[in-house]
């Protein structure tokens, strides 16, 4: 499991530094650009829409995993708008909480419900 901690760590520090630098450069209002191109119809656009459905898939799993309490709801909130920003420390806040075990991580309040 270690490995996979490294891994999102790593992942989230790009993001960060990406992120950082792109915000110095065109600032924090990032929803022209982003609907922007999804109403020009361009690839750019496609793969906006593309990426705002996998947001759609996260925020629904993180609400879902938390049985669509007030917390989950809100952590769906975070998640869609977040991206991986969220989800990475999520993730890995969930690995290290559950101490690596893969149906407690992806299953939250549903894990004893899963077969083994």
């Amino acid at each position: 499991m270690r490995p996979f901690y490294l891994v999102l760590v790593v992942l989230w520090g790009v993001l960060l530094f990406y992120t950082a630098t792109v915000v110095a450069e065109y600032g924090i209002n990032l929803f022209p650009y982003f609907f922007g191109d999804i109403a020009r119809w361009t690839w750019p656009g496609q793969f906006n829409l593309d990426f705002m459905m996998m947001l759609f898939l996260s925020a629904s799993w993180t609400a879902w995993r938390n049985g669509f309490s007030a917390a989950g709801i809100a952590l769906a909130v975070a998640a869609f708008f977040g991206g991986a920003g969220f989800l990475l420390p999520y993730l890995t806040y969930l690995a290290w909480k559950h101490r690596g075990m893969t149906s407690a991580i992806l299953l939250g309040r549903h894990a004893k419900d899963a077969v083994t």
